[in-house]
């Protein structure tokens, strides 16, 4: 998995939230920082894709951090900003993550990974809903990105019908991460308050 790279997106504008997502404390670190040392476990380098003038909190010297070249242009312009940060680096495919995943497992992100095999995406889908940000993708895919974006087709999903691709349903993951926690992100304050107490709970069930 380390010819992989990952790349995680924190550029959004936090509406929801009303406060940025990437600087949320969360065990002891915040939510940015939590989701690279994470990614870190499994793929190198992980780039980290901001808004043209975000701030961003203090991150290992290995993440590389870039900025997309307009703000608020989605998800899919992070990622072919992503995808440009590494236009020397060797690697064959991508890992792209958003930042608010705090209970992602590096053995879900392995299986992403190890799942596109001959194809150019590979994307969970469960209980209906896609996840384009929990997803791989193949590098030259950059080019392809950047002609949608021209032509004012801004979604991921627009890039991962134009592909081969590939879709990994609950049973495919389950045995790596058997409640799909990895998939669960956070975007208003409730849904943050949950997180922390239920990342207690976890901590508790562990020492105990």
């Amino acid at each position: 998995m380390r010819s992989f790279a990952g790349i995680v997106l924190c550029g959004g504008q936090s509406r929801r939230m009303g406060r940025p997502k990437a600087w949320l404390p969360i065990g002891g670190e915040v939510m940015l920082q939590r989701v690279v040392r994470i990614l870190q476990q499994v793929v190198e380098p992980v780039v980290v894709v901001a808004a043209p003038e975000q701030e961003l909190p203090p991150l290992p010297a290995a993440a590389v951090i870039t900025r997309d070249p307009v703000e608020a242009q989605g998800p899919l312009r992070g990622l072919a900003t992503g995808l440009a940060a590494l236009h020397e680096s060797p690697c064959p495919g991508v890992y792209l993550s958003a930042c608010d995943v705090p209970f992602l497992r590096p053995a879900f992100v392995r299986r992403i990974v190890e799942s596109l095999q001959d194809a150019e995406a590979c994307v969970p889908r469960v209980g209906g809903f896609f996840h384009p940000l929990a997803a791989a993708y193949r590098t030259h895919l950059r080019s392809v990105a950047e002609h949608l974006l021209a032509v004012g087709r801004s979604r991921p999903w627009d890039l991962i019908q134009s592909v081969r691709h590939r879709f990994l349903d609950a049973d495919d993951l389950h045995d790596v991460d058997p409640d799909l926690r990895s998939l669960r992100n956070v975007n208003t304050p409730a849904e943050y308050e949950e997180i922390l107490r239920d990342l207690t709970v976890e901590d508790t069930s562990h020492r105990t």
